[in-house]
């Protein structure tokens, strides 16, 4: 056993044992966070404004706060931004997170010195929490690379402004440091192709020990290592190699792959990172879904999906939640945001300790004909497939497509394969009656004979990769979304089929 591992091992036991603690006292933690945000709150200018000081419950909290996303949230935002203090929460903040938006263009949610934390430490608990399960702390005593955006930040009105993945570069203690790659230089680099490359270069002899990133950038460098290996399997490259992290995609569509490139089953820890809040991470390798980050900073309230663009939607807090019900998540958090509607959905798969498995994005869903199809059933349908007819997919998404000439009108996924499956047809019809089976309103329209039963286009193995670059949102956190409700982006990938 190393120094490093020695030294981690009574703190990862301290780790776990405070997440134990408060995860059994969940709705208790909310209740203490949303009194300290009010209490806080109050002096701002957004509180001031929605009259926090009048607030003594979460009916009152409801009734002074209504939900809000990017644009509603915007014209206090800007004054952040011009470095006005005391808007949104006390002071400024310490850093500006900066990301796209579909109507705003770039948009800028404010990190404080109070919500960093939250962002650092709770990747961190998940990663101690897996070493303390594991009863092995030997990951620390070699390499960790992190596949991340630039840490090179602007400033905004003396604001250090950049990419949610490079600022938690600037937070990464000292302990750690020692251990990241790739390089500062590297992380710097903007291109995400000669990124890659480098990092390739920059890491082959290390002494690899956890892997962490989005599943297809990470697929991606574990191609070029393979290339610059003489095709040799990741395992073997690095053959001390215990953990794969990764957040903000569904890693089962592309886990055939990926264990495929590394050469045997690797453990993963699945995290849920947002720019706005840290909102859950794996916390258990025996237990399905996320451990909701109840007791830092975060007051969360969850609307039934299908009320979210209701005048008024009902609006629960954590201890008023069903399991299996499909909620858009709503955060309120010591960085100025309240009632922010971030756009995911959720469902509870535990009430004990409050877990969950995101479905997918308010307005990433199909119901071009009243379907109402979300990413957590296609997800689902696809990877049935691919059980009962091997293929590996290296992406995919899906769009409604209308026919002319008296055709019915179906669903068009458009698939980038790896592996192609023996047979296309069936292949299609597998993914079929599993949907039909996850979505009674998909299946009442197939029976019903309004739709016809869904059809692949099979696009190039690096259409998605192509298309990315050619958008300039190659690399990073950036994703293709698994459903649109028109064909805008389905018909820009046409141009890359097959």
């Amino acid at each position: 056993m190393g120094i490093k591992s020695f030294l981690i091992k009574p703190y990862a036991a301290w780790v776990a044992n405070s997440v134990k603690q408060w995860s059994s006292n969940a709705v208790a933690c909310q209740q203490n966070i949303l009194h300290h945000l009010v209490k806080e709150g109050k002096h701002t200018a957004f509180g001031k404004d929605h009259h926090l000081e009048k607030v003594r419950s979460y009916a009152d909290f409801k009734q002074a706060v209504p939900l809000k996303d990017y644009e509603q949230l915007k014209p206090y935002i800007d004054r952040v931004v011009k470095g006005e203090p005391n808007v949104l929460w006390k002071g400024k903040p310490k850093y500006l997170a900066k990301t796209s938006g579909t109507t705003s263009g770039v948009k800028y949610i404010p990190i404080t010195t109070h919500s960093v934390g939250n962002h650092f430490y709770s990747a961190q608990a998940a990663i101690m929490l897996f070493m303390q399960e594991q009863r092995d702390t030997s990951m620390m005593d070699g390499k960790l690379i992190f596949l991340s955006g630039s840490p090179e930040l602007e400033e905004k009105a003396g604001i250090k402004t950049g990419r949610l993945s490079g600022i938690v570069n600037h937070e990464i203690p000292s302990y750690l440091k020692g251990s990241q790659v790739p390089t500062w230089q590297t992380n710097c680099i903007d291109d995400w192709e000669t990124k890659v490359d480098t990092i390739a270069d920059e890491t082959l002899g290390q002494d690899m020990r956890m892997i962490s990133g989005i599943p297809p950038w990470m697929q991606m460098y574990f191609d070029r290592l393979h290339e610059k290996t003489g095709g040799k399997r990741i395992i073997e490259i690095f053959p001390n190699l215990k953990l794969i992290t990764y957040g903000g995609v569904n890693f089962e569509p592309y886990r055939a792959k990926l264990e495929q490139s590394i050469g045997k089953k690797i453990p993963t820890v699945e995290t849920y990172p947002a720019s706005e809040g840290f909102i859950a991470y794996q916390s258990s390798q025996q237990e399905e879904g996320l451990l909701l980050n109840a007791n830092s900073g975060i007051f969360f309230e969850f609307v039934p999906a299908s009320e979210i663009f209701n005048e008024n939607p009902t609006r629960l807090n954590l201890s008023q939640v069903e399991i299996g019900v499909n909620y858009a998540i709503i955060i309120n958090n010591n960085a100025g945001l309240w009632g922010y509607v971030i756009g995911d959905t959720v469902k509870f798969v535990n009430l004990n300790t409050f877990k969950i498995i995101v479905t997918g994005r308010i307005k990433h869903f199909i119901s071009a004909f009243g379907e109402h199809v979300i990413a957590e059933e296609v997800e689902h349908a696809l990877l049935l497939a691919v059980k009962q007819l091997p293929a590996e997919v290296v992406e995919f998404t899906v769009a409604p497509k209308i026919e002319t000439e008296g055709e019915l009108p179906y669903h068009e996924w458009l698939i980038a394969f790896d592996t192609m499956p023996s047979d296309l047809l069936t292949f299609a019809n597998l993914i079929d009656i599993e949907l039909r089976k996850k979505n009674i309103y998909y299946d009442d329209l197939i029976e019903g004979k309004i739709l016809q039963s869904l059809k692949i286009s099979v696009l190039q193995k690096d259409a998605f990769i192509a298309y990315m670059k050619a958008e300039g949102k190659l690399g990073g956190q950036n994703k293709v979304p698994r459903l649109s409700n028109d064909r805008i982006l389905a018909e820009k990938l046409l141009k890359y089929k097959i």
